[in-house]
């Protein structure tokens, strides 16, 4: 039986203080863009309409975030309630995750003031799949935040409400599981759209499937990292049996995922595309790499019992899938001749901002709400 409690201590340490002024510097930014326009801050240009804020904080942000579904699909669709005990620390790092990518969608689209007309029957194009998207991480931000409600009443003594949502909480945690699974294959169609601009090491029909399959395994991954760092850095026990049982899932999703990229590459006859596409052939070469490290350490049950193993592995794989979504969405995004690509300073800072915003709600929740387990099952 696991207890969730506040684990207390003190919030405005050093670390959290440097947070604190990262994200005060990355709000002048914020300003700026909004009182001088989009271009005034960013690299962004009719070549490249997507960039840093769209590719990490959306992207590769929300793929981060899924460890609230990865345990959701765990716990509630294959009933293995005992890692129950991980569910809310990773649903505290998706609802943030999901919150600021939702937010940092108003800092890229152009004409923000107008970004509800995406939700208005009369303008709303429902055959876009940019539409099902933003409608689907909506209404997932909505749903992780009901389903985390009851962690926040009861850090604020009001159990009763939070009683009152948890009696209807069968009802979000289907639309929990299903929502992911549409935006995140979804992410990947965005791609298949773009058709020829997109290299063909990394433009298949399999996309929607490839972005999935490694969403899922990014989630577990940073489930893992997330547990090892908090134990060690604030303090709680290593939660060990459950992270070793957990990790057991990440080689297999990620085999599932190569087998699929390079089945499909060696059926359209690209196999040497990968040893001759110069600066992206390298790219392509380590983000491999980035997933192979997991596969090689967690197959064996041995090594997913060791704490440094499991850690460096966790970090591997997510680094994989991150590398993968900014392969795909810019290294390997070619709008044509004449147009480039590099973040300004003030996207970089302001992307480092929103990090360090989570970074600190995150801190602040787990240390004043009850997210983390006091004991947990082996």
């Amino acid at each position: 039986m696991s207890h969730e409690k506040p684990l207390g201590g003190k919030v405005l340490t050093k670390p959290f203080m440097v947070l604190t002024a990262i994200f005060v510097i990355s709000l002048f930014f914020i300003a700026k863009r909004f009182l001088f326009g989009i271009g005034s801050v960013t690299n962004l240009s009719d070549g490249y309409p997507w960039g840093l804020w769209i590719v990490y904080d959306v992207v590769t942000g929300t793929a981060l975030a899924t460890g609230g579904y990865a345990m959701a699909v765990l716990i509630y669709i294959f009933n293995r309630g005992k890692y129950h005990p991980l569910i809310r620390p990773a649903l505290l790092a998706s609802v943030f995750g999901y919150t600021l990518a939702g937010a940092s969608i108003f800092l890229d689209v152009g004409r923000y003031w107008q970004l509800y007309n995406v939700f208005l029957p009369q303008y709303a194009n429902v055959n876009s799949i940019m539409f099902e998207v933003a409608a689907c991480i909506a209404l997932y931000i909505l749903v992780l935040w009901i389903e985390f409600s009851p962690t926040l009443f009861k850090g604020i003594n009001r159990a009763k409400w939070a009683d009152g949502v948890q009696k209807a909480m069968f009802i979000f945690i289907g639309f929990g599981v299903l929502l992911p699974t549409m935006h995140q294959s979804s992410l990947g169609t965005l791609l298949v759209v773009a058709g020829y601009k997109v290299n063909p090491l990394w433009q298949t029909m399999f996309l929607p499937l490839l972005f999935l399959i490694s969403a899922i395994a990014m989630g577990y991954g940073m489930v893992i990292f997330e547990s090892l760092y908090s134990s060690v850095h604030l303090k709680r026990p290593l939660e060990m049996p459950l992270l070793a049982k957990v990790s057991g899932l990440i080689p297999w999703l990620i085999i599932v995922y190569l087998a699929v990229r390079f089945g499909d590459l060696a059926y359209h006859g690209l196999i040497g595309e990968i040893f001759s596409q110069g600066f992206l052939s390298v790219m392509f070469l380590i983000e491999i790499a980035f997933f192979v490290v997991p596969v090689i350490l967690l197959m064996s049950k041995e090594n997913r019992s060791k704490p440094n193993l499991l850690f460096y592995a966790a970090v591997s794989g997510v680094l994989g899938g991150a590398l993968y979504r900014f392969n795909a969405f810019l290294v390997a995004f070619n709008p044509g001749d004449g147009w480039h690509y590099f973040p300004s300073a003030a996207e970089m800072t302001v992307t480092l901002g929103l990090i360090s915003f989570e970074i600190m709600a995150y801190l602040f929740l787990v240390k004043k709400t009850p997210v983390m387990s006091a004991a947990h099952q082996s």
